[in-house]
């Protein structure tokens, strides 16, 4: 009898679990798909060049770590159906159930819906898995074909990890309805939020929000103090105007109107403030391009902070506000208010917007991160794999350094010849092979070490063509007494020209050098060639070259065939144990063995997981929110049931009355994910401007904009899923 009552609920029940039917299948799907690369049975093809060890070690724990938040998402579902059906419970109770088997009947019927969905996940995964691979592979520079396979390991993980879950969230809800009264489960479905207004949400992230802005407060006097110069120009003053006057006029009138007990005009008040600090601190990248006038990326991130402090209270004031400014609007535009069934839809709204703050401004901030994550994977993963083609551009690069080193005689000369002879017992053939040194143009600036203030190097004419030779570029020439400079790709035009200005000419220990009519070159050659903390080296001719102190001798080797993982590892460890990174007494020559195949191992790796862990993320945060809102729409839906039968029976057509539902659900939808949108959007640009040399440098501004395009119209597809989902339920319910 019970299995019976059990399976017709279910049946009876199902519009209501189908969005939770289809979220769980969704992050079922995700699971097992990302999970899959790290299977024992999984081995792509990648070639003996590269070692997968640590990329499906890394993604287990990645996705196991994200898919926690799963938890949440379940714990929520299970809550929304113990409050639906609340009533149901409390008549079984009543007719003599015990609830006792009330309970465990619940119980019974989540487990069995979350064990279809993991059914459903689990097939879909297998297919989703060979895309993973597919972009595995294409990280790899591999090419891979489609081909359906199921990893026993993997799904005995997922298995294990959903049954766990909904067995240890279905038990705790089946105990919460257990220990229930009836008279309780009577009146659950109609408990809401405290309202906001009569509650301590407000004034306890005003008091959070004011501890932040002392801190502004301190920190931009201090900026004003050290960088504030009279020449800027006024865009410049007015930032610095904005980072220290604008955090003390926002807490001198939050304390004037908290002491009158005027809380709302306090929220205003702070509002209008943290949007002009928004403004202020946005322009703070593109000044420090320009200017360079707040001291490197330690300033940049502690604005950041400021920013994002900013702008968690901006959507905290604009949900705490919504019901008023409605109100307002409304109260200003009579002929909108009594339009049609306006006055009913603002009812609807006003009615349930003072009860659901708190659950709106979450839903909005986590909307935020979710958007964060995926427009920050795009660039933090493009980023990495630009930089590793610069990094990365020789099979192997030895580079030396002389920073702790204190007298020249510890500079010592070497061509590193345990390297030749590790290529030669392992038969491993070299098409180029280059051993250079850099020059420091004047003996008297080898003690200079203070950061940023390192003297630049030279380099050599002809070691600098063979290098460009190595790379495929094209040699060039120097007149008698001429010179010119490469520079890093990172380097801004800014820098470049203001730095050529200033070094038309250089003095080296062989005479005066002036800058050649070819003054600036960037092709990338690598990172080595370049002295500590700059970004650009002479070029001089041999003859000079030769009457410099020389300060490090780099060697870059080319091979005819791609060294072996297990190759690159041990001529690592072979020219580490001779030539070691810090010097054992402290004092003298830093070496450093680069290996492409060891980079590309590191590099692909670590930026594959981290990319996967930030989508996957991102993609489990935006499920959660939306199904978070259809969820509270569909329960609402039930109790709107009696209000639209009273319309329609007042003569209201069911066209204006399905009208009447979409323009309250897009107002649910819209208010939160409006504003995500809107607050994701400044700090991203804000971010983006933190960052904007290296997107030019390894990215390209047409890629980056491709890849957002394409991430924003799979959010849109998503929105409009669950969106068009909810619609056609919320429908069915009422009818």
């Amino acid at each position: 009898m019970y299995a019976r009552l059990i399976f017709k609920n279910m049946k009876r029940s199902v519009k209501d679990y189908l969005i939770y039917l289809v979220t769980m299948t969704v992050c079922v799907t995700l699971f097992y798909a990302f999970l899959s690369i790290s299977s024992n049975d999984y081995d792509p093809p990648i070639g003996a060049e590269y070692d997968f060890t640590m990329l499906s070690d890394g993604m287990k724990l990645t996705v196991c770590a994200v898919a926690l938040l799963l938890l949440f998402l379940i714990r929520f579902v299970s809550r929304y159906m113990l409050k639906s059906r609340s009533k149901e419970f409390a008549v079984q109770a009543v007719l003599g159930m015990e609830q006792r088997a009330i309970a465990g009947m619940f119980f019974a019927e989540t487990f069995f819906m979350g064990m279809i969905a993991l059914v459903f996940g689990i097939v879909l995964g297998a297919f989703g898995s060979q895309f993973i691979t597919a972009m595995v592979m294409d990280s790899y520079g591999k090419e891979y074909e489609l081909v359906w396979t199921l990893f026993p390991d993997t799904v005995l993980w997922t298995v294990g990890f959903f049954a766990l879950s909904f067995g240890v969230v279905g038990f705790t809800s089946a105990h919460t309805l257990q220990k229930s009264k009836t008279i309780e489960l009577f009146s659950a479905e109609k408990r809401n939020e405290a309202d906001v207004r009569t509650g301590r949400f407000m004034p306890v992230i005003i008091g959070m929000y004011a501890v932040i802005m002392i801190w502004a407060l301190i920190s931009g006097i201090r900026k004003v103090y050290f960088y504030y110069d009279p020449r800027l120009i006024f865009p410049a003053k007015l930032v610095f105007l904005g980072i220290a006057f604008v955090p003390g006029m926002m807490l001198l009138g939050n304390g004037i109107f908290l002491f009158r007990k005027r809380l709302q005009k306090a929220v205003v008040y702070s509002m209008i403030c943290s949007i002009i600090h928004i403004v202020t601190v946005a322009c703070v990248p593109k000044m420090q391009q320009n200017f360079v006038f707040f001291g490197g990326a330690g300033a940049l991130n502690e604005f950041m902070m400021f920013l994002l402090a900013d702008l968690i209270f901006l959507v905290c004031a604009l949900m705490y506000l919504a019901g008023s400014m409605i109100t307002v609007w409304k109260e200003h535009f009579p002929h909108c208010k009594y339009a049609g069934t306006n006055l009913f839809f603002f009812g609807q709204i006003l009615s349930k917007l003072r009860t659901t703050t708190k659950t709106m401004t979450l839903i909005c901030l986590t909307l935020v991160l979710s958007i964060v994550l995926f427009i920050s994977s795009i660039v933090l993963s493009e980023w990495a794999l630009g930089y590793l083609d610069i990094r990365s551009l020789y099979d192997i690069q030895i580079s030396s350094r002389y920073n702790d080193t204190t007298d020249e005689s510890q500079i010592k000369e070497t061509g590193y010849e345990n390297v030749t002879d590790f290529l030669e017992e392992n038969e491993i053939e070299t098409t180029h092979d280059c051993l250079f040194s850099l020059y420091l143009p004047e003996r008297n600036t080898f003690h200079d070490r203070v950061k940023w203030e390192f003297p630049v190097t030279a380099m050599a004419l002809s070691d600098y063509n063979a290098v460009r030779e190595m790379v495929g570029f094209p040699e060039i020439r120097l007149d008698d007494g001429g010179f010119t400079m490469q520079w890093q790709t990172v380097a801004t035009e800014e820098e470049r020209e203001a730095f050529v200005m200033e070094h038309r000419e250089v003095q080296t220990d062989a005479g005066t050098l002036k800058l050649a009519e070819n003054a600036v070159y960037q092709d990338a050659i690598g990172e080595t060639v370049y002295n500590s903390y700059t970004n650009v080296i002479y070029i001089f001719p041999d003859a000079v070259c030769d009457r410099l102190l020389s300060v490090g001798q780099n060697r870059y080797i080319q091979t005819k065939e791609t060294v072996t993982f297990e190759q690159a590892k041990k001529l690592e460890a072979l020219f580490t144990e001779l030539y070691p990174e810090e010097p054992i007494s402290g004092e003298g020559m830093n070496y450093y063995i680069r290996l492409k195949t060891l980079q590309v191992n590191s590099t692909i790796a670590s930026n594959f997981l981290m990319k996967a862990m930030m989508i996957y993320g991102a993609i489990v945060l935006m499920v959660i929110c939306l199904t978070i809102l259809s969820l509270q729409q569909l329960l609402d839906a039930a109790h709107y049931k009696y209000r639209f039968g009273v319309l329609l029976k007042l003569g209201v057509e069911r066209k204006e009355i399905r009208r009447l539902i979409l323009k309250q659900l897009g107002v649910w939808f819209g208010i939160p994910i409006g504003t995500a949108l809107m607050i994701s959007a400044v700090f991203l640009i804000y971010f983006i401007g933190t960052v904007a040399a290296q997107i030019d440098a390894y990215i390209g501004s047409a890629e980056l904009i491709r890849q957002i395009g394409v991430t924003v119209g799979v959010l849109l597809a998503l929105l409009f899923c669950y969106f068009g989902v909810t619609w056609i339920l919320f429908q069915k319910n009422i009818e």
